[in-house]
């Protein structure tokens, strides 16, 4: 498998998650099925299925953190010489030329994305199109409703 890029705060959230279902949800699902064993009957047990369901779905989740963290390659942009250029992990501030909105995003990996957070995929059109650009620089995205440019108003590196 190859590396798996992530940011120093993203992997630091993955092992919380990796922690948490570890510690907190694998114990509550193991007694969530004794408790349903022990109702008898477990052709008919809903809450038996339920329990086995859930446990499927930790422990196929903890599996996916440890592949994902063991192939983690943790990329820190404030100690690459990029001189102002947007990276992987950077937060890139940049403003649509059509409609004046400014929005900020940091460049993370697939993994880590979340849009909601404003933290974009390293394989995204948007990022993209704003990897190796510095302040000042315009691009163009060709995105599903057409092609849009934007203006690279910052880069900082958190």
């Amino acid at each position: 498998m190859s590396a798996i890029p992530l940011t120093a705060r993203g992997a630091e959230r993955l092992q919380a998650e990796l922690h948490r279902l570890k510690t907190i949800e694998r114990p509550e699902v193991i007694n969530a099925i004794a408790e349903a064993r022990a109702q008898g009957d477990l052709s008919e047990n809903a809450e038996y299925d339920a329990a086995r369901e859930r446990q499927a779905f930790v422990e196929g989740r903890i599996q996916e953190l440890d592949g994902t963290l063991s192939n983690a390659q943790i990329i820190d942009p404030s100690k690459l010489d990029v001189e102002g250029k947007a990276v992987f992990g950077a937060t890139v501030e940049i403003e649509d030329l059509e409609s004046g909105e400014r929005v900020k995003y940091q460049i993370v990996g697939d993994v880590e994305a979340d849009i909601r957070s404003n933290q974009i995929s390293v394989s995204s059109p948007v990022a993209r199109a704003l990897i190796g650009r510095a302040q000042g620089d315009v691009v163009e995205v060709k995105a599903p409703a057409g092609i849009r440019e934007y203006e690279v108003v910052s880069v900082s590196y958190l």
